[in-house]
């Protein structure tokens, strides 16, 4: 079984730069308080070290 994420983003995307509305998008986030379960990559790591002030990673599984 793969490794996994579960991230909850906890920042509004409002009056922030358009590459940080698209990284929240792209992790599948666009409403407060929504959490996804993603695989654990470099590349969805990288993601959420970009906007670590709008995610939250809540727990690691696997």
């Amino acid at each position: 079984m793969a490794k996994t994420i579960v991230v909850k983003q906890i920042g509004s995307p409002i009056r922030r730069p358009a590459k940080q509305r698209q990284t929240l998008i792209g992790l599948g986030l666009n409403k407060m308080h929504k959490t996804r379960e993603l695989e654990d990559t470099p590349s969805i790591r990288g993601m959420v070290a970009k906007i670590p002030h709008m995610v939250k990673i809540i727990e690691e599984k696997g």
